[in-house]
């Protein structure tokens, strides 16, 4: 039997710059739960913007919160009502768990629904810890030959999935991506699997686009801040030979996104999947005069499944996006490390028994 460790060691953020490493309780499992011993967490653009900010639009931290949502980890306690997980399963953690059976979840749309369980935003904790418990529905067996740590990345994998289905890539498509971030590059690797014949991706950084090479772009184009949208939707033209059918926007930022709809041909989609200001001007006209949709995506629906197939197949590899890895001890050096922008994908890793990928 588990003899659990009486200390489930937390990272929590107080404040803006305030996160520390504290001794929660182990929680224990309701009907429908398992209690899960976390392995591997990756560390999000959005965790370190709470860590600094304490807010992302109307989302504001009042209270401690546990930070962490890119996750798997081993069962290690399961609820009385649970039927398809056991002790010692190994898991992936889908964090958006519907809390009531209202239209958007009949409709399968349960991302939407306004009274979710997010994983790290406000006011729910997430699971950067030694010991979690989640709805056993949101937890999703691995296949022996998928690690942990692509466990965890199924995650933001999934907002490539879900991004690149809600601008319908397909067979032949081709597709400009904007920012080459964690986000710019699952997309990138979505897009490639899902049949994109041509994929040209963008970035401020050649590290960055470099990395967007060996994980199968076809173009990369570097862009500074002194070219103007217009201008660099010719670029994108220009290298590809043709407008694209799909953009796919990862930065947030606003030029950015003026780029995306200039760059999309008629009767194109342009997906909005950063996020950054409220409030931003666009060329509406331009794409409302040429059918060009633009599209929002909030987080993923009904992806675990199929990233796992993928991922088990061998059909799609994230491997490549992590740089680095530290113990959960050592997590505001983790933190510090993503907001410097050094690397891709910075995991931390919660078992001290069990280190490994």
């Amino acid at each position: 039997t588990f003899v659990m460790a009486e200390e489930n060691l937390s990272a929590v953020l107080y404040s803006p710059g305030d996160l520390r490493l504290v001794h929660l309780p182990v929680p224990e499992p309701g009907p429908n739960d398992v209690l899960l011993q976390m392995h591997s967490v990756g560390i999000c653009g959005s965790d370190v913007h709470y860590w600094q900010h304490g807010r992302i639009a109307d989302f504001v931290v009042k209270d401690p919160m546990v930070l962490g949502h890119e996750a798997s980890g081993r069962v290690v306690k399961v609820g009385p009502a649970v039927k398809h997980l056991k002790v010692g399963d190994r898991v992936a953690i889908e964090p958006g768990v519907p809390r009531e059976m209202d239209e958007y979840f009949k409709t399968g749309k349960y991302n939407l629904s306004p009274t979710i369980f997010l994983c790290a935003t406000p006011p729910d904790d997430g699971n950067l810890c030694r010991y979690y418990k989640h709805n056993a529905n949101f937890c999703y067996k691995l296949p022996d030959n998928v690690t942990f740590e692509e466990g965890a990345l199924i995650e933001p994998l999934s907002v490539g999935i879900h991004a690149c289905q809600r601008a319908g890539v397909t067979l032949g498509s081709t597709v400009l991506i904007c920012g080459a971030g964690p986000i710019g590059l699952v997309c990138l690797i979505v897009a490639k699997a899902m049949g994109a014949s041509q994929v040209i991706i963008t970035d401020l950084f050649p590290e960055r686009l470099a990395l967007a090479k060996e994980l199968g772009a076809d173009f990369q184009l570097k862009v500074t801040k002194e070219v103007e949208p217009k201008q660099l939707a010719k670029n994108v033209e220009d290298s590809l030979g043709v407008q694209p059918h799909v953009t796919i926007e990862c930065t947030g930022v606003e030029s950015s996104i003026q780029t995306a709809i200039y760059a999309t041909r008629s009767g194109g989609v342009v997906v909005v999947v950063g996020l950054g200001n409220q409030m931003v001007t666009l060329p509406l006209i331009n794409a409302a005069t040429r059918e060009v949709d633009i599209r929002g995506v909030f987080r993923y629906r009904n992806t675990w499944p199929m990233a796992i197939a993928m991922l088990a197949s061998g059909k799609v590899d994230v491997k490549p996006l992590v740089t680095h890895r530290f113990p959960l001890e050592q997590v505001v050096q983790a933190f510090e490390t993503t907001r410097q922008g050094i690397g891709i994908k910075v995991m931390l890793k919660c078992d001290q028994k069990d280190q490994n990928p």
